[in-house]
């Protein structure tokens, strides 16, 4: 029997690679933007304690005009964003990802 679940979300994650190393390399365009949406409790999601109070369950980040130091791992990404004029680095396992 096949786990199409397991199959479609690794293809998901695939996708989400995808697209960040070429973001990673090229930067992103005025007129486009990523949307992430992520558990907050995976189990290698890292991110302040601040947010995580603010967002016990689940998370949607926005890759536009403002992000920093994107870097692309084989099982996660790293990336630091701007919450109220405060910067702050996540990382974000691609397993705790639920949608783009």
């Amino acid at each position: 029997m096949f786990d199409y679940q397991k199959i479609l979300n690794q293809n998901m994650q695939n996708v989400v690679k995808d697209i960040l190393k070429i973001i990673e390399k090229n930067g992103i365009s005025n007129n486009n933007q990523l949307y992430i949406t992520f558990s907050t409790y995976g189990k290698e999601v890292e991110l302040p304690q601040w947010l995580r109070e603010k967002y016990p369950e689940e998370m949607t980040i926005v890759i536009q005009h403002e992000y920093y130091n994107l870097k692309i791992y084989k099982k996660y990404f790293n990336i630091t964003l701007s919450f109220n004029d405060i910067k702050t680095e996540l990382k974000i396992d691609y397993s705790s990802i639920i949608s783009i």
